[in-house]
């Protein structure tokens, strides 16, 4: 699934994606961290990987693997 960066904090790694249904999702630092992207900035365009709990568990973007 994709959605748009909504809040980042650099400090915590941690924030919130608008969904293009526009539900909002939380994604946690390890989520963030699995990435390997150094930064995000608002209104980014992202994929979001979860696992079958629902749970994220990657942002990445969109052109990368």
């Amino acid at each position: 699934m994709q959605g748009t960066v909504a809040t980042f904090d650099e400090d915590t790694r941690t924030g919130t994606v608008l969904l293009d249904d526009g539900a909002q999702l939380q994604f946690p630092a390890a989520a963030f961290d699995a990435s390997g992207l150094r930064h995000l900035r608002l209104g980014q365009r992202i994929r979001i990987d979860h696992d079958a709990d629902g749970n994220v568990v990657k942002v990445t973007l969109p052109t990368l693997p």
